[in-house]
């Protein structure tokens, strides 16, 4: 959890989120979304990697990266722990 929030707190890595929310996606494509340079991508998407909300897959020449849904759960249900009471 130690790059999660990180991860959260910027407002390209939660665009990139929202890409990958609607289907996997190659980096070039996830590029062409923004006017950044593909080093500022590739940095942004790392950081997702190490926050474990983006897995990556090679195929071919290609990285596709795809969003990790089962992290995103379980902070969802670790947020709602902590706003219910015991």
């Amino acid at each position: 959890m130690k790059y999660l929030f990180k991860a959260f707190d910027d407002p390209t890595r939660r665009e990139i989120i929202e890409l990958l929310k609607k289907g996997d996606l190659a980096a070039g494509e996830i590029a062409e979304h923004f006017n950044i340079s593909k080093p500022s991508i590739s940095y942004h998407l790392d950081l997702l990697k190490r926050a474990d909300l983006v897995l990556s897959i090679k195929k071919g020449q290609y990285v596709v990266y795809s969003l990790n849904t089962s992290v995103v759960d379980e902070v969802i249900n670790w947020l709602i722990q902590l706003k219910t009471k015991k």
